[in-house]
């Protein structure tokens, strides 16, 4: 639900906080909820993807199934959660790529082993453009899960791996390139296992959705800290070595962004990429400064 775009859906959110004031909500400004029953703590995320924006006109849907997926499985992953069940809201299209759809649905469920166990379907008016949701259910392995919000000064940031993949996969796309190079877009892998074994030590944990610099932001702000980035010590996919900015901000790598103490090593393959203070005048720093207001952090949904 989190995502602090502007204009129309600020002021949307800001509603839904009026009216989300469980704990567990944890104030729509996480990735997740949480929701206990008895022993068991459960995750919930939902993600929404429309045709235009995050998927290209005609791309095969096999394609479009599967990283619906992976992104809901994704934000379980930032909460070091376990998934245990999907639920599937989609518009219908034509007979063939809603059979694509599916198939790429059933490699999805069987990549990741878990159970799709329902949903609802509707129907669009011809021409417009197609929206489909999906509801992933996990469980905590950690109570309460990381958050958003759990950053302390004094801690390191740490990222598990380069940004900017998505971007060159599609870029790649664009060109009619449908193969290898262009799956870190199409295909995304969800970091489950990294996310459950970072889990029990992190402070902070998110998925690096919408771009490193956006997303680091919005840590601080949940925190209520400011993070310092060194810009030099960000991994960068080799195709956009001279494109560190793009790589930064684009957003769509699924990577997993986490605080550790500064005297701990990361218990998974990872790259030290800044620092916690004390809340300053600026959030984020990029290089000791505050970003320039002009400057594109990262993907925000426009106002209507």
């Amino acid at each position: 639900m989190a995502d602090a775009g502007k204009g129309g859906e600020d002021s949307f959110i800001a509603a839904l906080r009026a009216i989300a004031t469980a704990p567990g909500a944890r104030g729509l400004a996480d990735d997740a909820a949480e929701l206990t029953l008895g022993g068991a703590t459960l995750v919930l995320t939902h993600d929404m993807m429309v045709e235009g924006v995050h998927w290209l006109p005609g791309q095969n849907l096999a394609d479009v199934a599967w990283k619906l997926v992976a992104v809901n499985l994704s934000d379980l992953a930032a909460k070091g959660a376990r998934p245990l069940a999907l639920l599937l809201g989609y518009t219908l299209g034509d007979a063939a790529d809603d059979a694509r759809f599916a198939a790429g649905l059933d490699e999805a469920v069987r990549a990741f082993a878990v159970p799709l166990l329902g949903g609802d379907t509707v129907s669009a008016p011809v021409g417009s453009a197609r929206a489909i949701g999906l509801t992933a259910i996990g469980e905590a392995t950690r109570v309460p899960s990381p958050a958003r919000g759990d950053a302390v000064p004094g801690q390191a940031l740490w990222v598990t791996g380069p940004l900017g993949a998505a971007l060159a996969g599609f870029e790649a796309l664009e060109a009619s390139d449908g193969g290898p190079a262009s799956l870190p877009y199409r295909r995304p892998v969800p970091l489950l296992a990294a996310g459950q074994a970072l889990a029990p030590h992190v402070g902070a944990m998110m998925d690096v959705s919408d771009g490193l610099l956006l997303d680091t932001l919005r840590m601080a702000e949940a925190s209520g800290t400011t993070i310092a980035i060194d810009s030099a010590s960000v991994p960068v996919h080799p195709a956009l070595a001279h494109r560190a900015a793009e790589a930064m901000t684009w957003g769509d790598d699924y990577q997993l962004l986490f605080t550790l103490p500064a005297d701990m090593p990361a218990p998974v393959a990872a790259h030290r990429i800044g620092k916690v203070l004390a809340r300053g005048e600026a959030p984020l720093l990029i290089d000791g400064s505050p970003p320039p207001s002009h400057l594109h952090l990262g993907y925000r949904h426009a106002a209507s």
